[in-house]
């Protein structure tokens, strides 16, 4: 995880501007292609699913846009700030366009969908808009802007789970890697777009999601993460390959088990978790197979009841309590992570020192922390006012992320003393001498590089110390 700090995030899940590169065969005089992605590990998957779209269609990745002949923009609509940045970086990307008119700029995903008319009518930087469901028309939306129209496709669809398409893997680390189970949201959250730029809950053909996790295996990956907004109410009803005549039903636990099953040697995570469908029967699957993580990310939002019902969260303040004392009593040694809003609409001081008090419960070891904002489109934004004073919002965001600092540093001292096995993913960003990797609970442990140890290899390593984001420790004797 990356060090926690007094802004609006906390967790590395929510990556903003990333370039993604790949190590793929470089074709003669192909096209390249930068793709840049804002957002949550679903976009960054998605943008691996265009990669290998327009691979096909005989480009080449870069990560300098500077050299690109297209330029495209995964974007986000969860946060205000985040089309900021999208606004400004296409302004930059204009300089390139002036110098080269025939470079084809476009943007992807959430915003794409929920800003269509303004991209094409006021950003003229703009060629192409494309929307999460309409990536396989990338072709034909090119061919238009090569023949000087300008292209759009942002049609939701309700079958569109791209199972057929092998993404082509982006980070370019070879050990770790996301597969999409499932794509959309049937949970209508007030403050969220979601389910408005990325359309209805639809689950993926479990046999072309262990395919996926099977060929990773094979070409050495060590570790896959299983995607969905609500990976809990992956659901799949289909015919069972052995026996046509007969309906198999496969739910997340299920398929959760199926991957574990793959090889021992493979780790397994997934995000996102909801309070209300988590169930029992996972938590004594990921109990019942060492190589699924002991990490759990179970977004609270807020610890107020009436709060919760505002936002359309489906439980209580009671029920979040229910789910996280089953985590604690069935997997002990889970490390919990929570996305928390500070100052959604009417909350009162003693609904916010509820949310202070869940975080004193569950202490936390990673947290989201944002102050509401208003997205247009949404529940809330048409049903509630945005009434919290914004200086109310940034100091109750400030208390939480204090509080949050003090529970990530105590969550991580308990691991002070003892010996973790994590998986090497690298070296460390502030040093070559360090490598990093992370243990079983998602925490990121910094040590000295030694002789014979190398990304993509499980190692045992003594925790010496700690920052309030990061392990410090040696390779165990």
């Amino acid at each position: 995880m990356i060090d926690l700090q007094l802004t609006d995030k906390t967790h590395d899940e929510e990556r903003q501007g990333e370039a993604l590169i790949i190590d793929a065969p470089k074709a003669l005089n192909a096209r390249k292609l930068y793709i840049e992605s804002y957002g949550c590990q679903m976009n960054f998957a998605d943008s691996e699913i265009v990669a290998s779209i327009l691979l096909d269609q005989g480009f080449e990745t870069t990560g300098n846009y500077q050299e690109a002949d297209a330029i495209f923009i995964n974007t986000c609509s969860i946060r205000e700030n985040a089309e900021q940045r999208v606004r400004n970086r296409l302004s930059q990307f204009g300089i390139e366009k002036r110098k080269n008119p025939k470079l084809i700029v476009g943007v992807l995903g959430c915003m794409a969908e929920r800003l269509k008319s303004k991209f094409l009518e006021e950003e003229k930087l703009v060629d192409v808009v494309v929307g999460p469901d309409a990536y396989r028309d990338l072709p034909a939306l090119l061919e238009q802007v090569g023949e000087g129209q300008k292209a759009i496709n942002v049609l939701l669809s309700r079958e569109e789970t791209y199972a057929d398409i092998s993404p082509v893997r982006l980070n370019g680390n070879g050990i770790t890697a996301f597969i999409s189970i499932m794509r959309g949201c049937d949970n209508m959250c007030s403050f969220c777009v979601v389910p408005f730029t990325r359309g209805r809950e639809r689950s993926r053909d479990p046999h072309s999601i262990l395919a996926e996790a099977q060929d990773l295996h094979e070409r050495g990956y060590k570790e896959v993460t299983l995607l969905g907004q609500n990976v809990d109410s992956y659901k799949w009803k289909g015919s069972d390959q052995a026996d046509d005549q007969a309906e198999t039903v496969v739910n997340f636990a299920q398929l959760l088990e199926k991957v574990a099953l793959i090889s021992p040697e493979l780790r397994v995570r997934f995000s996102t978790s909801h309070p209300k469908d988590i169930t029992d029967e996972v938590l004594y699957t990921i109990k019942k197979h060492d190589n699924i993580c002991n990490n759990i990310h179970l977004p609270v939002q807020s610890g107020s009841t009436r709060v919760l019902e505002l936002m359309n969260r489906t439980y209580t303040r009671e029920w979040y309590i229910n789910r996280v004392d089953a985590i604690r009593s069935i997997i002990p040694d889970c490390a919990i992570s929570t996305d928390i809003i500070a100052g959604f609409c009417s909350e009162t001081e003693e609904e916010f020192q509820e949310t202070m008090s869940m975080m004193d419960y569950v202490d936390y070891d990673f947290a989201f922390c944002f102050s509401y904002s208003e997205r247009p489109g949404t529940m809330a934004a048409r049903k509630l006012e945005d009434d919290v004073p914004e200086e109310v919002k940034k100091r109750r965001l400030k208390e939480i992320l204090l509080k949050q600092q003090e529970s990530s540093r105590k969550r991580l001292q308990e691991s002070v003393g003892k010996t973790v096995r994590i998986l090497v993913e690298g070296y460390s960003k502030k040093s070559d001498l360090d490598l990093c990797g992370r243990n079983d609970q998602n925490a990121m442990i910094v040590f000295p590089a030694v002789e014979n140890v190398k990304p993509g290899q499980y190692v045992n390593v003594v925790i010496e110390r700690c920052t309030s984001a990061t392990l410090l420790g040696r390779i165990a004797d």
